[in-house]
C-alpha cells in the first residue's frame, strides 16, 4: 500500500469511527434526555392512527420506560397492549395487558386490558375437532370481563363471545362422545355427554347430549338414568326431534320417560313436573 493510499484509508476509517461515535453519542443523549411524555404519547398515538401498530407499541413502551411516573405512562401500558393486538402479536398483547391489570387493577382502563386479553385468546380459538385449551382460556377471561365490568362497553361483546366459546366447547365434547359411543365405550361417552348436560345447558348441543345419554345408559342397562335423561329432554325440549328419538328408544324396551329424583341428572336440572303421557307413537 502506497503512502497516499494509506493516508486515505486512515482518513476514511477515522471518519467512520467518528460517525459511529456521534451516532452512539446521540442515542445515549436521547436515552439520558428523552422527549417529554406528552410528546412521546402524541407520537405513539399518531402511529396508531396511521396503522403503524408495531411502531406505536414500541413508542408506548418507550414512554412507559422513560417516564414511569408520568400520568401518560399508565395508559401507555394498555395502549401498547392494544397496539400489539392490532399488529396481530397476541402473546405480546396478552403480556402487556396482564402487566396493566396487575399494576392498575382498579382503573378505568382495566376493562380495556381484560378485553384485550380475552380478545387475543378468542381470536386463536380452534374448531371443535382440535385442542380446546385456548378456548377454555378465552372463556375464562371473557367471564372475568363480564363479571367484573358488567356495565362496560365490552360487556355485550363478552356475552356474545361467551356463548360462542361455550358452543365450541360443547361441540368438541359431543364429537369425542360420539367417537366413544360408536366404539361402544359407553362409560367414556357418558362422561362427555354429561359435561355438555351439566356445564353447557344453554347451548344447542344439549338436546343431542340428553338423547345420547339415554342411548348410552340403555346400552349399559342402567334404565333409571336412561329414563331420567329422556324425562329431562322431554320437559325442556318437548318438540325436539331428539326427544322423539329418546322416547322411541325407551318405548322399544317397553319403557317411558320418568324422572329418578336421586339421579345426578335430576339434581343438575332440578326436579321436573310430571310429563304428559304419549301414545306408543311417541311425542307429536
Amino acid at each position: 500500500m502506497t503512502g497516499r493510499v494509506r493516508v486515505w484509508a486512515i482518513a476514511l476509517l477515522s471518519a467512520a469511527t467518528l460517525s459511529a461515535c456521534a451516532s452512539s453519542g446521540s442515542d445515549l443523549s436521547k436515552a439520558l434526555n428523552p422527549d417529554p411524555p406528552g410528546k412521546m404519547y402524541t407520537e405513539a398515538d399518531a402511529a396508531m392512527s396511521s396503522g403503524k401498530f408495531n411502531k406505536a407499541a414500541a413508542k408506548f413502551e418507550d414512554l412507559d420506560r422513560d417516564h414511569p411516573y408520568a400520568p401518560e405512562a399508565r395508559r401507555a401500558v394498555v395502549m401498547a397492549a392494544y397496539a400489539y393486538y392490532k399488529a396481530g402479536k397476541n402473546p405480546e398483547a396478552i403480556a402487556s395487558a396482564r402487566r396493566y391489570t396487575t399494576m392498575h387493577p382498579g382503573t378505568k382502563e382495566a376493562a380495556l386490558a381484560h378485553h384485550i386479553i380475552a380478545s387475543a385468546y378468542f381470536d386463536e380459538m380452534n374448531g371443535p375437532n382440535r385442542d380446546q385449551s385456548t378456548t377454555r382460556k378465552a372463556l375464562q377471561e371473557l367471564e372475568i370481563l363480564q363479571s367484573r365490568y358488567p356495565d362496560s362497553e365490552y360487556a355485550e361483546v363478552a356475552a356474545n363471545r361467551i356463548r360462542l366459546a361455550k358452543d365450541t366447547l360443547a361441540a368438541s365434547e359431543m364429537e369425542v362422545g360420539r367417537y366413544y359411543l360408536e366404539r361402544h365405550n359407553y362409560v367414556a361417552a357418558i362422561n362427555r355427554f354429561k359435561t355438555v348436560a351439566t356445564e353447557y345447558q344453554t347451548t344447542a348441543h344439549v338436546e343431542e347430549a340428553l338423547m345420547r345419554l339415554t342411548e348410552s345408559y340403555m346400552a349399559l342397562g342402567i334404565v333409571n338414568e336412561a329414563q331420567t335423561a329422556a324425562a329431562v329432554l322431554g320437559h325442556n325440549f318437548p318438540n325436539s326431534p331428539w326427544y322423539k328419538d329418546a322416547y322411541t328408544l325407551l318405548a322399544s324396551g317397553g319403557l317411558a320417560p320418568r324422572e329418578d329424583t336421586g339421579s345426578w341428572l335430576s339434581k343438575a336440572w332440578k326436579s321436573l313436573p310430571s310429563l304428559p303421557k304419549f301414545s306408543l307413537g311417541g311425542p307429536g
